[in-house]
């Protein structure tokens, strides 16, 4: 069991960050798994994990079915953001 300091799976915006480093990013977004309570996303720990999708180009995350669970500028490339696919390779996250 992992401590609430290294679990992945709490969702929160490093924990976002941390997954996006090495998911797969395919047809546009990325894909990273959270703890979940009723199919929404939480940041402690449940018995489900469950699988999103962070579509850089819009800033949102939406759930299996597609539908948009938030959204969040600072993850949003058209205000900013640099998500792995974009920067230069080996550059850090800013």
């Amino acid at each position: 069991m992992c401590t609430a300091q290294t679990d992945i799976h709490l969702f929160n915006d490093a924990n976002l960050i941390a997954q996006i480093q090495t998911a797969p990013f395919t047809l546009g977004f990325y894909t990273v798994h959270f703890y979940t309570e009723d199919g929404k996303p939480v940041n402690r720990e449940t018995a489900t994990v469950e699988e999103f999708y962070l579509y850089p180009s819009g800033g949102t995350l939406r759930d299996s079915s597609f539908n948009i669970i938030f959204y969040d500028s600072r993850f949003d490339t058209y205000r900013g953001f640099q998500p792995p696919h974009l920067r230069p390779t080996g550059a850090p996250h800013p």
